[in-house]
């Protein structure tokens, strides 16, 4: 649609996830017509990341050191383990300010379709990080949709042989959705997960 250079970064910008053609269109016009926009910031940033992220030795979490901040944290409780997807939902549990304890990152979900099985994934990490007995209880938090359940049913199978709480996180009714307007899995499991006033 543009010529050259202006093609060729809107086409950039949409290979990345959750960006489409348009997105990726405002985001380059944006560069382009903002002056005070730092474009050689941005593209030391983007060098660096590659140089100074990793993932953490011991959870999976990205880390600029051998091991994140959450895991080098003394505060943080060593009885209790929170098993993510992706380093994203770390971020997002964190921002509850709820959870103090420590997380284990698989690094997806069992997926036969596109080809990911529990070998893929950091399952085996986990287990050895299980291994000492200090962990008293093992949350598991993938995503409530159908890889995600089937990863929390493998785990909590695999988790049974061993003398540890395994619990899930509740879902059901997001605050301030409308009942009628409610899928029957999602009512269901409100109703499942219900507590005592």
């Amino acid at each position: 649609m543009y010529d050259g250079i202006v093609q060729e970064l809107i086409d950039e910008f949409g290979r990345l996830p959750g960006i489409g053609p348009k997105s990726a269109q405002r985001i380059t016009f944006h560069i382009l017509q903002t002056p005070t926009f730092d474009v050689a910031r941005l593209a030391e940033l983007l060098s660096e990341i590659r140089l100074r992220v990793r993932f953490c030795e011991v959870c999976g979490n990205v880390a600029e050191q051998e091991r994140c901040a959450i895991c080098r944290d003394p505060r943080r409780s060593q009885a209790l383990i929170c098993v993510v997807e992706d380093a994203k939902d770390v971020a997002a549990i964190e921002r509850t300010r709820e959870f103090r304890g420590l997380y284990h990152v698989l690094g997806g979900v069992i997926s036969p379709i596109a080809g990911v099985g529990p070998d893929d994934l950091r399952i085996a990490q986990l287990m050895t990080r299980l291994a000492d007995g200090s962990v008293q209880e093992v949350i598991l938090a993938t995503n409530p949709n159908l890889e995600g359940e089937a990863t929390a049913s493998y785990l909590s199978r695999l988790l049974t042989t061993m003398q540890i709480t395994v619990s899930r996180l509740a879902s059901g009714l997001p605050v301030g959705g409308d009942l009628e307007y409610a899928d029957e899995v999602t009512l269901g499991r409100a109703f499942e997960g219900r507590r005592v006033l």
